[in-house]
Formats: C-alpha cells, structure tokens, sequence
C-alpha cells in the first residue's frame, strides 16, 4: 500500500515540477511580447514527464568529493527539450509572442496544476483519514 502510494505521489511530485517549470517559460514568453526578435519557446509537457520519469540519478558517476550527489527528485526542463513556437500571425519585428494562444497555455497549465495539487491533498487525507481509523 505504501510503496504504491509513494509511486502515486512521486509521478505527480515530478508533474507538478514540469508543470512549474513550464508556467516560468510560458510567463518569460508573456513578459517579452514586446520585445523583437524574441522567440516564444514551449515544451511537449507528456515528453518532458516521461524523461522526467525515466531519469536515473543511480548511473551518475562523480570523479571528486565536490560533486553533488545524483539523489535529486527534479531534473530542470533541458534545452533539448524545448520547442519554438509556429506564429499563428508573424510580427514584422520578428517577436513570435501570441499574446492569445500564451494566455490559453497559461490557463490549461495553471489549471492541470491545480488538479494535481488536488490530488495529492485528497490522497494525503485519505491517508490521515486510514490512520486515524487504525488508532481508533
């Protein structure tokens, strides 16, 4: 029961910090939609969760005792990872920013961020609410 639960928050744990991280790269995409020549970058968020999943920290090997060990949970979104935004309508300065579409994204992100936060907070109380059961 508990190493299913640890699973279970674990995936939405590293969800919820692509989810994060995308809403900082779609709020840089918002605040330079003035700016020319800026190109309004994206990420497949189901991509970047798989390879957030499939991270393992285990087959890193440090040459120094300076090094960080690998144990962290999160891996930033890599730059290989990042997509360019296709212009609905290009810009004569060269500025991709579609204020429109990076509103929508902003949305449907914040909004699959909450869920995930929901989840967890109602597997965290059914959690309390078994152990409170257990010691009644």
């Amino acid at each position: 029961m508990i190493n299913k639960l640890n699973k279970t928050l674990d995936f939405y744990h590293k969800a919820l910090n692509v989810g994060a991280a995308r809403h900082e790269l779609l709020s840089s995409n918002i605040a330079n939609a003035d700016t020319p020549s800026f190109k309004a970058r994206d990420v497949d968020f189901t991509k970047t969760l798989q390879n957030a999943m499939s991270f393992n920290p285990g087959n890193m090997t440090t040459t120094s005792t300076m090094h960080m060990n690998g144990d962290r949970t999160f891996r930033s979104i890599a730059s290989s990872e990042l997509l360019y935004r296709i212009p609905q309508q290009p810009s004569i300065d060269g500025n991709t920013v579609d204020m429109d579409t990076e509103r929508m994204q902003f949305i449907n992100n914040s909004i699959k961020y909450d869920a995930g936060l929901t989840f967890i907070n109602n597997q965290l109380r059914f959690v309390l609410s078994a152990i409170r059961e257990g010691n009644a």
